[in-house]
């Protein structure tokens, strides 16, 4: 198993500004990178030398190319970058829906695509794509179908770039307090426990890391018939036969 070893790597992440994000480039540092490319549409000034600032566009394919490109010395790739909407998959018009898709989807893929022979030319290193508990669970609509859809490419991931040495990590998470989750009453994750504990699994080798017990519950639950997930399967059912 793959241990990565965070002292004196070399790490980008995408989605940098968020809240996640800014705790994957800080805690990177703090554990010994030597360099963080802090990617984002709009790049910031970041005021550390460390933190190199850097356009990336996960929509824009030319975008992901470049960034590639310019950072070739990467050993740890962040895919954190994402959006919630209100897309639904019963829209009748499904333009909401191919967006969420493309950002939370299709954008992680090119990252990884144009990452990974940056990766195996610098040894191998690690790609973390950032899901969620809903990925697992179909109660977030749209949002939670690109989860799931990002949970399958990452388990192909690990076989495509497991020859090239490469650790594929997923990140499984419940809601957590950040600007994504402004609008969400319920208990929160604090991103920096989050991170910790993404930055510890891939110091373990892990493949995949729940975050909090509710992921851990929800991932425990697949093994399950399909109506321990949704209780409300069996309401319906109820009804039908009263």
């Amino acid at each position: 198993m793959t241990s990565i070893n965070l002292k004196d790597s070399v790490v980008l992440v995408t989605g940098a500004n968020g809240g996640l994000g800014i705790e994957f480039v800080h805690q990177a540092l703090s554990l010994g990178a030597v360099k963080v490319y802090a990617t984002a549409r709009t790049p910031r000034d970041w005021g550390d030398e460390r933190i190199v600032s850097l356009q990336l566009d996960v929509n824009d394919p030319a975008s992901v190319a470049a960034a590639a490109t310019t950072a070739s010395d990467v050993t740890v790739v962040i895919n954190n970058a994402g959006i919630s909407t209100g897309a639904s998959l019963s829209d009748t018009d499904l333009t909401a829906t191919r967006a969420i898709f493309e950002t939370n989807f299709f954008g992680p893929l090119d990252v990884a695509n144009a990452f990974a022979p940056v990766l195996a030319a610098n040894g191998g290193g690690a790609l973390l794509n950032v899901l969620s508990v809903l990925s697992w669970i179909g109660i977030g609509d749209a949002y939670s179908a690109t989860k799931a859809a990002l949970w399958s490419a990452t388990n192909t991931q690990r076989l495509a770039l497991a020859a090239n040495g490469t650790l594929v990590t997923s990140l499984h998470l419940g809601y957590t307090d950040t600007p994504m989750t402004v609008g969400v009453d319920a208990e929160k994750n604090d991103p920096a426990d989050v991170v910790a504990a993404a930055y510890a699994g891939l110091a373990a080798g892990e493949f995949e890391v729940l975050a909090d017990e509710l992921s851990r519950q929800v991932k425990a639950g697949l093994a399950a018939p399909v109506t321990a997930l949704y209780p409300q399967l069996l309401e319906v059912s109820l009804g039908a036969t009263a």
